[in-house]
């Protein structure tokens, strides 16, 4: 008599049908690494929507504060997306035993973030 055969059902398929199970430590970094990639978009959206609140009170919401507003809620959206597909993307290369993929979203919000602060600098310094 075998043993019954268990299936895996975990979520999402693309990420746990590949390969073998990493060590426990490794999955465990990838999803530290993940809720602080949302922590950090939750800032972002929380930045945005702090900007607007604070424009509304003074009546000072121009289309520079909408719009840097837009930014830092773009980017909290950004990272929230790029959180889970930078988890399945490592999740998947470490079950396969294949390098952790790179990340253009580095980059881009890294980039965004200095022209914000610059911005920002000008707007304080020569408001």
């Amino acid at each position: 008599m075998s043993a019954p055969q268990h299936r895996d059902r975990r979520w999402p398929r693309r990420v746990y049908a590949a390969g073998s199970e990493p060590d426990p430590r490794f999955t465990f970094a990838n999803e530290r690494t993940f809720l602080a990639w949302i922590r950090t978009g939750l800032g972002f959206l929380a930045a945005g929507v702090a900007i607007a609140a604070v424009a509304q009170w003074t009546d000072r919401l121009g289309l520079e504060v909408r719009l840097a507003s837009a930014v830092l809620i773009a980017c909290g959206l950004a990272c929230g997306i790029g959180a889970f597909s930078r988890w399945m993307g490592n999740e998947r290369a470490m079950r396969l035993n294949e390098p952790l993929p790179s990340s253009p979203l580095l980059l881009v919000l890294t980039a965004i973030v200095a022209g914000v602060g610059v911005v920002g600098l000008i707007i304080v310094g020569f408001g």
